[in-house]
């Protein structure tokens, strides 16, 4: 078995090829459970949304992101509120000012075919 073949002269060892592919699985299994998975929750929104709605998603993405999940907040629109999109602007905004000291908006508000969406980060602990 080849250990380092770009060493000068290259390093060789004499091994059961079996049991080398079953340490490299073992490690391979080892790294991949150190890795974090990044989950993204999702709140939806709409831009006649009542005050009571709002606050009970609102409670729900600073529990998501008490958890250290990333939150995605979506507008959608219907119809004819195509027309007033700069609701939804509105309420991501307002969303984004009472999320600040938890979290970072990850990307800015973004139009994608009736939805309108923004995510938000949890805030690393520096």
């Amino acid at each position: 078995m080849e250990i380092a073949p770009n060493a000068s002269p290259p390093v060789c060892k004499i091994m059961d090829y079996g049991k080398f592919q079953y340490e490299k699985s073992k490690k391979e299994k080892e790294a991949k459970k150190k890795q974090t998975k990044i989950i993204v929750k999702e709140i939806k929104f709409r831009p006649d949304i009542g005050d009571h709605d709002y606050n009970y998603r609102v409670r729900h993405a600073q529990d998501f992101l008490g958890k250290r999940f990333k939150v995605r907040a979506t507008v959608t629109f219907r119809g004819r509120q195509m027309e007033h999109t700069y609701l939804g602007r509105e309420l991501l905004k307002k969303l984004a000012e009472e999320l600040s000291d938890i979290a970072d908006v990850e990307t800015s508000p973004k139009m994608e075919a009736r939805t309108m969406f923004t995510i938000f980060a949890p805030k690393s602990n520096k």
